[in-house]
């Protein structure tokens, strides 16, 4: 299998990654603020499930489909935006009742945890960033190139988890600080309206 010192490798490369300011984790970021940060950690867990379904995808050769295939890459993205906007619909019309009249946790932190699964896997350039990057860390000598795979992007999963999770506590805690007001609630759903917007133009704007 992989030698030890390319794994360690592996898992510092993906540490690095998921520290890079991108929408996964703004997107972290901004529902942690928004409703906490169990909300967070459970938003954390969606995308990380998305990133099982990537892995699954590269292990098993599917994800070449998005890679040479035009129609299904805009069809998933299609798909991915129009979510997106959906949600940004939401955000720029939260009201202080609407917002103050929160389910009950588990309720919340299921919804937010198939938000964050819905948000991952329509993105295809995730399957397509995990076809480039996995396989730089394999070697056919060593085994099954699928099994390789899958460890790779479960070490990847766990990277994520450390740096979101760490981001969800900090932000969650901010969160809870800022949401005594009701006013400013409001400009914190405007604000992730707009980053909502700004994911779905950098989605529907990527290319192969």
């Amino acid at each position: 299998m992989i030698p030890n010192e390319t794994l360690v490798t592996f898992f510092i490369a993906s540490i690095l990654l998921a520290l890079a300011p991108g929408p996964d984790n703004i997107f972290v970021l901004t529902q942690s603020a928004l409703y906490g940060k169990i909300s967070g950690f459970a938003v954390t867990l969606g995308l990380c499930t998305g990133l099982l379904v990537h892995t699954s995808l590269v292990a098993f050769g599917v994800a070449v489909i998005f890679q040479t295939t035009p129609i299904a890459f805009t069809g998933l993205k299609l798909i991915g935006t129009c979510y997106l906007l959906f949600l940004a619909w939401r955000a720029f019309h939260a009201t202080p009742a609407t917002i103050n009249a929160k389910p009950a946790g588990r309720k919340r932190s299921g919804a937010l945890y198939r938000r964050g699964i819905i948000m991952n896997v329509t993105n295809p350039k995730v399957s397509i960033f995990f076809l480039a990057f996995l396989p730089q860390f394999a070697d056919p000598d060593r085994g099954s190139l699928t099994l390789q795979m899958i460890l790779l992007g479960g070490i990847f999963i766990m990277a994520t988890i450390i740096i979101f999770g760490s981001i969800s506590l900090l932000a969650g805690t901010v969160g809870q600080w800022l949401q005594r007001s009701n006013r400013v609630q409001i400009v914190m759903n405007r604000l992730a309206g707009i980053v909502f917007v700004g994911i779905a133009f950098k989605l529907i704007t990527s290319r192969l």
